[in-house]
């Protein structure tokens, strides 16, 4: 380091010391305002906090000089008091907390930042003091700090390095972050193959004097740095001293290309329960090695990508806390927008059974079930596989077996939901919950939520296992088939199958029209009935309601047909205008209504109703009355 560097950070305000073993004074009421200022912070958190109680300062408070070592303070910040509040600080009130702290603990606590605050700190101090925090770091760590700084500090960052150092930065940088070569670090213990255990020996005690990243292994490489082999200080200790390294070091050596992705690279620590793994590239020759504590970091990292992905929005690029509002909103609302215009699919797909729901409204309660169920399905298959590929178990190329895989998985699991959920049904439809031809035919409603739901957790299923595929074929990433994507696409397609088997199932019994009113009373009937030579002169239909007119000189009489449940036929009858008196013995309900000579009933979900205009009937309600029973012994 610089002689004229300090050796912790000061504020902008003041002078850089000269001499390297000077002290920097802190003044007793700026470290004071310090702590208060990172207690206050600390506190906020509430019940929450771990912080333990911060304490003030002494009256007289200086940083170590760099040759003394000071003595044992206890009324002072603590590395844990400043490492809990640390989330909470801004730059400034973290460079004072770094300046409050002895300088071995600052460094040592600077050291293991993450670069992204690392870069920040740098970047904050002064021109003069940013060399010796930057000098702190090994040549993996400042490639990292390198990378977090915005492009027109970059530079300004490498030139704080000694030439060895850049050198080596300058390498790393070549690779990308997410690759070995972006995760290695270039200082490694190395032999050659011709050095006897003795002359390794002292020279790796030479080699241990450097910063070396490890030292539990050396690796063998010839003039070219080739990799040989590998060798443990173990074996070199146990060998006779005379033995060549050739002789002692292991050829079959776990290596990693330096352009391998580092979820790759996180793999082959996992399958080979290793510590370090050397770095080649295509030639073989040895660039460096990734260390078990490089890779946590990227197990995390990753991690934490894909769970954000499944959750259904972007990888967020910073901490939770760190993220801007507007960043958030832009990572989130893109995914939220996509997945709005998937469900804007469902409208359409419901919109095109419009006819069958309303013939059948109790099949609306069954609807949310049914979907839910398939996009549960399909979420759970795709978080198997999803995690499945991550972990290395499956390959692009076991496609065809999950898919055979998950058909088993699918029927078996509609069918314990279909099962589950038809009991239900015919439960609530033995107990009379359901009114009109649904409470008639409960059996049938039940049978189609069972197979729709085979149907739909079948499909689900299938879907959420084949999309990460799919994915993994074009080159996405397959944390993208996120469980609210799954679940929107299920949804679509769950509508279909649902109403289709709805349609081949309950057509006729309770997805059905409203009986053809000129069919339920006949000519023959009616002039049996009334006595009169009724021709049919008016009729209409639709796929609720129907009418039919018949009539004989100045007398007309009117049929009329609807389907309807209980509250709607009670609903119907009571904004009815003048008297209205109930009838026994007819239908479910009947009511005759005789200023008007209108005979209304209720049948299961048919409402019928016969009226009559022209000359008086003493015997009007008498004769509405038969023709209605007649009616009713038909099949409606």
């Amino acid at each position: 380091m610089a002689g004229t560097d300090d050796n912790v950070p000061e504020p902008v305000s003041e002078k850089l010391e000269t001499g390297p073993t000077e002290t920097t004074p802190l003044p007793p009421e700026e470290a004071k305002e310090v702590i208060d200022d990172i207690k206050a912070i600390a506190e906020t958190r509430g019940e929450d906090s771990e912080v333990v109680e911060l304490v003030d300062l002494p009256s007289s408070c200086q940083h170590p000089a760099t040759t003394e070592t000071p003595p044992e303070d206890d009324d002072k910040l603590s590395v844990e008091d400043l490492r809990d509040a640390w989330p909470l600080l801004d730059l400034a009130e973290r460079s004072d907390g770094l300046r409050v702290l002895d300088r071995e603990d600052a460094e040592d606590f600077f050291i293991n930042l993450s670069p992204r605050d690392q870069a920040s700190l740098l970047l904050h101090f002064r021109p003069g003091q940013r060399r010796q925090w930057m000098r702190l770091l090994e040549p993996d760590e400042a490639t990292d700090v390198v990378q977090e700084a915005p492009e027109d500090q970059r530079s300004a960052l490498m030139g704080l390095l000694d030439a060895p150092t850049r050198k080596e930065v300058l390498a790393l940088l070549a690779y990308a972050e997410d690759e070995a070569g972006g995760l290695m670090s270039t200082r490694f213990a190395r032999l050659r193959p011709q050095m006897t255990a003795d002359e390794a020996l002292s020279y790796l005690r030479r080699q241990a004097r450097a910063a070396l990243e490890t030292i539990y292994v050396a690796y063998v490489v010839d003039a070219e740095q080739h990799l040989l082999g590998v060798v443990s200080f173990r074996d070199l200790f146990a060998a006779d001293p005379k033995k060549l390294v050739s002789e002692i070091m292991e050829t079959e050596v776990v290596r990693v290309s330096d352009e391998m992705d580092q979820e790759t690279v996180a793999r082959t620590f996992a399958e080979h329960d290793l510590n370090v793994i050397p770095v080649v590239d295509k030639d073989g020759k040895m660039k460096g090695i990734v260390t078990v504590d490089d890779i946590v970091d990227v197990v995390q990292e990753e991690a934490t990508e894909d769970i954000q992905k499944f959750g259904g929005l972007e990888a967020l690029d910073l901490p939770y806390l760190a993220s801007s509002r507007r960043e958030m909103i832009k990572k989130r609302a893109r995914w939220l927008t996509i997945l709005l215009i998937g469900e804007m699919l469902t409208a359409t797909a419901l919109g095109f059974f419009q006819k069958e729901l309303d013939k059948a409204i109790v099949l609306s309660l069954f609807l949310p079930l049914i979907i839910s169920s398939g996009g549960n399905s399909g979420s759970q298959a795709s978080t198997l596989v999803i995690r499945a590929m991550a972990l290395g178990e499956v390959r692009v190329a076991d496609w065809l077996r999950v898919f055979r895989r998950e058909i088993q998985m699918g029927v078996v699991l509609g069918a314990i939901l279909g099962s589950v959920a038809a009991l239900r049904v015919m439960i609530w439809g033995a107990a009379g919950a359901y009114s009109g031809s649904a409470g008639q035919h409960f059996v049938m409603v039940g049978l189609t939520v069972a197979v729709s739901l085979v149907g739909c957790v079948l499909w689900g299923t299938l879907m959420g296992a084949m999309l990460p595929f799919a994915l993994r074929k074009v080159g996405a990433d397959p944390a993208s088939a996120s469980a609210p994507l799954v679940a929107t696409l299920v949804d679509v397609s769950g509508i279909i199958i649902y109403f289709t088997i709805a349609s081949l199932i309950l057509t006729g019994t309770v997805i059905r029209n409203a009986p053809n009113a000129c069919d339920v009373a006949k000519q023959p009937e009616i002039q049996d009935v009334f006595h009169l030579p009724v021709a049919k002169t008016a009729a209409e239909a639709s796929d609720k309601l129907s009418s039919c007119e018949w009539s004989a000189a100045d007398s007309k009489l009117a049929i009329h047909t609807g389907l309807t449940d209980k509250g709607g036929f009670e609903d119907f009858i009571e904004v009815l205008p003048g008297e209205k008196q109930p009838i026994k013995g007819l239908g479910d309900q009947a009511y005759y209504q005789p200023g008007a000579g209108v005979l209304f009933v209720l049948r299961g979900d048919t409402r019928l109703s016969i009226s009559y205009s022209g000359p008086p009937r003493p015997t009007l309600e008498a004769d509405e009355r038969t023709l209605m029973t007649r009616i009713l012994t038909k099949k409606l």
